[in-house]
């Protein structure tokens, strides 16, 4: 039997920092809001932490908190996630979060408070207050590059 050389293929892996904004996107899709779905992920030391979505207060069918122009009752994702991790007492300090859309300023407020060190993010929000109240809390906040 003749021995047959090994095919050395290089293996393509995807970059933990593409994977958790892929997941990111794909946790969006779980948003009620039809007018924005946004998704996140808080990770730390390369491990997903939480994930989380904007939509409706738990128990309240979507279609009730809705007006014209959106979702009036709508929680986001940020706030979500960080009210998930207090609940279940998740620490969020020193993690980095995966948004599919720049943090509103409340949401910033809370990334602050809970010690999420560094912030990537795919879409810019119309108001960038929450990006500059990151920045000014020494919060490494950027919009998202592979």
């Amino acid at each position: 039997m003749m021995n047959m050389p090994l095919i050395k293929r290089k293996m393509e892996r995807i970059k933990r920092r593409e994977l958790f904004m892929q997941m990111a996107q794909l946790v969006s899709q779980r948003s009620s809001c039809p007018k924005k779905q946004v998704g996140a992920v808080l990770v730390r030391e390369g491990r997903v932490v939480c994930i989380g979505y904007n939509g409706t207060l738990p128990g309240v069918p979507a279609e009730e908190g809705m007006d014209g122009e959106g979702v009036t009752h709508t929680v986001h994702a940020e706030a979500n996630i960080i009210s998930f991790c207090a609940k279940e007492g998740i620490p969020t300090d020193g993690t980095d979060m995966y948004i599919t859309l720049s943090p509103c300023e409340k949401c910033a407020e809370l990334l602050v408070q809970a010690g999420v060190e560094h912030v990537y993010y795919l879409e810019t929000y119309r108001d960038t207050t929450g990006v500059r109240l990151l920045k000014r809390n020494d919060i490494f906040c950027r919009p998202y590059t592979k």
